[in-house]
């Protein structure tokens, strides 16, 4: 088992979750990952990152499958502009590799924010660390056990 899928299981069990983590085939996108476990797009939690123009550092917006980040109101809640993040600071700072960036189990911590549209669904699938594994999560554990802010940030 890779050291990232490791760090998901081992935060899954940190926060009282039975971990169910599954293999797909390729899931770099929301739709193949939607595919691959019979979901709704939108039920897939995309975890998409940005660099903080002023900081620096890496921020995290959970988004439904479907949706895409405003880039605008993105940068309101984050209050600096956001500018692309390239796959070396999202390695150093989450741990993971574009296509498998999980909401948890990040090797430092992240300011996230969470799309209203995730809680809709009482179950909502997200990478587990890898382009190829994902898990299940009842969507109201899904901001608690991220610390993300539900907010309005999709257009």
């Amino acid at each position: 088992m890779s050291k990232s899928l490791k760090r998901v299981r081992a935060a899954l069990e940190a926060a009282g979750v039975t971990p169910d983590i599954r293999e797909v085939g390729q899931a770099r996108t929301a739709a193949e990952a939607a595919d691959a476990v019979g979901c709704h797009l939108d039920q897939i939690a995309k975890s998409i990152i940005f660099r903080g123009a002023r900081s620096g550092e890496a921020v995290l917006f959970l988004t439904a499958g479907g949706n895409q980040v405003d880039p605008v109101r993105a940068s309101e809640l984050a209050g600096e502009a956001l500018g692309k993040a390239d796959a070396a600071l999202i390695r150093a700072q989450t741990g993971f590799a574009i296509g498998g960036v999980a909401p948890i189990g990040h090797l430092s911590p992240i300011r996230a924010w969470l799309d209203p549209r995730l809680l809709e669904f009482t179950e909502i699938w997200a990478a587990a660390g890898t382009p190829r594994h994902v898990f299940p999560l009842n969507s109201a554990l899904l901001e608690k056990i991220t610390g993300a802010q539900a907010s309005d940030f999709t257009c």
